[in-house]
């Protein structure tokens, strides 16, 4: 409502006062300035992005996509003895893979492994996870030291389970023939029965802490509320974690499980180490036998090894896409 100059004394008219025409006009008090704001605000150029994005980006390209792309290329070339480029391979390199008489037995190794050290690391881990959520005496002292195993080095990890297993002197040999369970020691890494067996040991004490704190994390995000109106439902102990606190605790169990899926499937220096003077390929694992096609086979044939490397990323990938698919099945039939 505005009062115009030439009405009469009194009278009153709806219509907008005009806006000036030389810009003198109160700022912001038209439509168009207003509107020009809206659609400026939160609005930044593309150059302020890419500097935000740009480091990121660099990351990802350095780390991720250019080694995929060399990857690729390798895979394709036909290289010498001493790794020099003579030209291209085409895809022979990815038939010789596949025609490996130790193909099949290192997959079978490879499956073994990571559902072995995947499944009893998580288990373990929601019992320790739930000890840990517990109020107890020396509660914080023994929150560090479940995460020794995992601050520690994986090659120096390992190679203090060489010493532990040691046919002669092994501390592991010497207690329990002191104690009468076994007559006579035990090749631990070089008996075939063993050697497995021995690998996810190692693999489940060092993958334990990060599972166990995943899970710890999302023990403590489920609010009380939740268990105290369980328990006055009249829901028992097991009841309560059954129905309440396990399916709250799937996210957890989803990031946990994928990501031990990804590291226990490229865990070389573990596998390598406890398995470094057994010949051939008999407890070798996928990541391994690539790394021995390259460096310690007879051809020394870095192609294959690449080639081997392709296969590598589509198995996980496979395997995690297959994994999530069922969760995702399970969640919805339930």
């Amino acid at each position: 409502m505005a009062f115009r100059a030439d009405s009469k004394p009194g009278a009153v008219t709806d219509s907008p006062a005009p806006a000036s025409s030389n810009g003198g006009g109160a700022p912001g008090a038209g439509a168009p300035a207003t509107k020009i704001r809206k659609t400026t605000r939160g609005r930044a150029p593309w150059w302020v992005a890419l500097i935000w994005l740009g480091p990121a980006l660099a990351l990802i390209f350095g780390v991720v996509i250019y080694p995929a792309i060399e990857l690729v290329r390798a895979s394709t070339g036909d290289y010498s003895i001493t790794g020099l480029r003579r030209g291209s391979a085409g895809v022979d390199n990815y038939s010789h893979v596949l025609s490996h008489p130790a193909l099949g037995t290192v997959l079978l190794n490879t499956l073994i492994w990571v559902a072995a050290v995947v499944l009893i690391t998580i288990v373990l881990s929601l019992g320790l996870a739930q000890f840990l959520s517990k109020e107890f005496f020396g509660r914080r002292v023994v929150r560090w030291a479940v995460l020794v195993p995992w601050a520690a080095s994986l090659v120096i990890t390992a190679r203090l389970f060489t010493l532990i297993f040691d046919y002669y002197h092994g501390i592991l040999n010497v207690f329990l023939t002191s104690i009468n369970v076994i007559d006579e020691p035990i090749d631990w890494l070089g008996n075939d029965t063993w050697t497995m067996p021995s690998m996810i040991l190692v693999g489940v004490l060092v993958s334990i802490p990060f599972t166990a704190y995943v899970l710890l994390a999302g023990l403590n995000s489920i609010p009380d509320d939740v268990h105290e109106a369980a328990r006055i439902d009249g829901a028992s102990a097991w009841q309560a974690y059954r129905q309440v606190t396990f399916p709250l605790l799937r996210p957890a169990l989803l990031v946990s499980a994928v990501l031990n899926m990804i590291y226990v499937f490229n865990s070389f220096p573990i596998v390598w180490t406890l398995n470094d003077r057994n010949p051939g390929y008999t407890h070798d694992t996928t990541i391994t036998f690539m790394y021995k096609l390259a460096f310690k086979s007879a051809d020394r044939d870095v192609g294959a090894s690449a080639a081997a490397g392709v296969f590598n990323v589509l198995l996980i990938l496979v395997a995690v896409v297959l994994y999530l698919r069922l969760v995702k099945w399970r969640e919805e039939e339930s």
